[in-house]
């Protein structure tokens, strides 16, 4: 159903944070839960998109919007934040919407969040704001509880005080007090994130901001508060012009890949850099926690119990991620929820029942956040992320890129079979070796770019290449720099006849490969911006005749439906003509 204002019904409005975690799981919920099937039962349509879900649908046609169960300094708060920015109907807000999906405390996948560093500065930060509010919300809910309790239990006569914590209303904690994790890509996101954390605490709760300079400082690049909102002048015309604005936006800050922050919240001030087992938020990159699972398995003295009570998980940007190792990321979330080899202080008998019987898994929400879909991210999702409330994620319809190559190019698409996705590796390598590389190994044209958006598609080509004898030079993310220098100009200079190239390589450095004249895509890329990037990479130079026809573009697609094919070339089937700029030399499926 189409709509323009929602709010969550009356009769969710008790379905918060107390309910999530007091409920008790039977024997067949976590029986079914274990199974990993989900029923997506409803949809809420939106524009170009649709949000699915299962379980009872929550999200319904109202006249308004509301932020039930968000405590009322926050909200207050937050309201303040978005009128002096201009906003108004704070109660119809997207950033609102989305907080309700979060407070739903069901499993989020949104995997078409326009990014800031491409022209989504304003969405990404509406996101953003919702889940941070929601992590501010989950942890000063769940300290007024522990608080509540703390007041009570020194009243209490001794005799009684034993019975008192058998009843489950003091049954209010986990193992260890991290309650929230966010994983980001780049310190700089970082920086970002943590730096509207601490915009979006109620002043009360900030009075002091604890090795704030620290902050600025390490995760800053050095810049200062004052600073921080400037425009970057000192930055010379030739560099702005060297690579896509994309690209300069999310490098220009600090690039590091290896940190690891813990943040607590005192009733008056934020403390940065805290102890992590003191900490109510662990903000890191995937690496960073990586590094500490690898001390804990080699020396006993160390441990990650600090991870056992993580009740709200947060991956945002995680499409970054995936150009980074996702391997760390799947490692991390199998490691949450552990029961802790050590007690760490913690009253033992507070702790909620579900820890103590290994379900705090099936308690935990997790909310993935991504400018675009792919089989690592469905992955996790699906088989990682248990929460018994249930999942909600997106649905959306993509235009694809194919009107942004604006250069007049000649793009030929080649469908390959494949009986499933899981044949599909074998089938497009078999389809290459037998009916293409003959085709350019016959051929006396150089300049062939050869472009693989996975390493190890990269390795097997490279291992295909070499026994033939093929005249190829290498350009990888794992390719040392002075090669890379010399494959470069071996390959303007027609020296090499064949490029391979990768799409993390070009995700960190984007390359002006000079004296490319045709490229073959082996596999689309999972960034579909990077496509007509490709695309122009080939204008630079006049196509030349390759085999038996003109052909600047040279594309691989499977019958099967696939994400990227959706994403990179949109929605429909179409079959097209040696007459258009697309040729098909038997049949090429937009897919849906």
């Amino acid at each position: 159903m189409m709509m323009s204002k929602l709010m969550v019904p009356p009769m969710m409005t008790m379905k918060l944070i107390h309910s999530h975690l007091d409920h008790k799981l039977s024997k067949e919920e976590v029986d079914k839960l274990e199974k990993k099937k989900w029923a997506y039962k409803w949809v809420v349509a939106m524009s170009n998109y649709k949000w699915r879900g299962t379980g009872e649908c929550f999200l319904k046609e109202l006249g308004s919007f509301l932020f039930h169960g968000l405590k009322t300094t926050l909200y207050k708060h937050w309201l303040g934040i978005y009128e002096k920015s201009g906003g108004v109907d704070f109660d119809s807000s997207k950033q609102g919407l989305f907080f309700t999906i979060c407070n739903s405390y069901r499993d989020i996948l949104h995997h078409n969040k326009k990014p800031f560093y491409l022209k989504g500065l304003e969405e990404d930060s509406r996101t953003m704001d919702a889940y941070i509010m929601h992590s501010l919300n989950h942890i000063f809910r769940t300290r007024d509880l522990v608080k509540k309790n703390d007041a009570k239990l020194p009243k209490l006569q001794e005799n009684v005080k034993a019975d008192v914590l058998n009843n489950e209303a003091f049954l209010d904690r986990g193992f260890t007090r991290p309650k929230v994790l966010i994983l980001l890509p780049l310190a700089s996101v970082a920086f970002r994130v943590v730096k509207r954390l601490i915009d979006l605490t109620p002043p009360k709760s900030k009075s002091n901001v604890e090795e704030h300079e620290r902050f600025y400082r390490e995760f800053g690049a050095g810049v200062s508060e004052d600073k921080e909102d400037e425009d970057v002048a000192e930055m010379s015309e030739s560099k702005r012009n060297s690579k896509p604005s994309d690209f300069q936006t999310l490098f220009e800050g600090n690039n590091s890949d290896h940190f690891m922050i813990g943040i607590k919240f005192t009733r008056r001030s934020i403390r940065l850099y805290g102890d992590f087992y003191s900490s109510d938020m662990i903000v890191a990159y995937p690496l960073g926690l990586i590094t500490k699972i690898g001390e804990a398995e080699l020396y006993k003295d160390k441990n990650v119990d600090y991870l056992s009570s993580t009740e709200v998980l947060i991956v945002d940007h995680a499409d970054i991620i995936l150009m980074q190792n996702w391997s760390h990321t799947n490692t991390i979330v199998e490691q949450l929820n552990w029961i802790p080899s050590e007690q760490h202080g913690t009253d033992i008998m507070r702790i909620r029942q579900w820890y103590l019987d290994g379900q705090a898994p099936l308690y935990r929400q997790s909310i993935i956040l991504s400018s675009h879909i792919s089989p690592d991210i469905n992955g996790l999702f699906n088989h990682h992320c248990l929460n018994h409330e249930g999942k909600v994620k997106l649905a959306s319809e993509y235009k694809g890129v194919l009107p942004k190559v604006v250069l007049q190019i000649q793009q030929i698409y080649e469908r390959f079979d494949a009986n499933t996705s899981e044949d599909a590796d074998d089938a497009r390598f078999d389809y290459f070796t037998k009916k293409v590389f003959p085709k350019i190994k016959d051929s006396t044209q150089g300049g062939i770019m050869l472009f693989s958006s996975s390493y190890f598609e990269f390795i097997r080509v490279r291992n295909f290449l070499k026994p033939q004898e093929a005249s190829y030079c290498l350009l990888g993310e794992y390719t040392e720099q002075s090669d890379i220098s010399r494959a470069r100009v071996w390959f303007f200079d027609g020296k090499k006849k064949i490029m391979p190239y990768t799409e993390r390589a070009h995700f960190y450095h984007r390359y002006k490969v000079r004296g490319s004249q045709n490229l073959i895509i082996y596999s689309l890329p999972e960034r579909k911006e990077f496509y007509p990037e490709l695309k122009r990479i080939v204008g630079t130079a006049a196509a030349k005749r390759m085999v038996t026809s003109d052909k600047g573009v040279f594309v691989f697609c499977k019958r099967q439906v696939t994400i990227f094919s959706t994403e990179v070339l949109g929605k429909g089937k179409i079959l097209l003509s040696k007459g258009s700029n697309y040729y098909c030399s038997s049949e090429i499926w937009f897919l849906s």
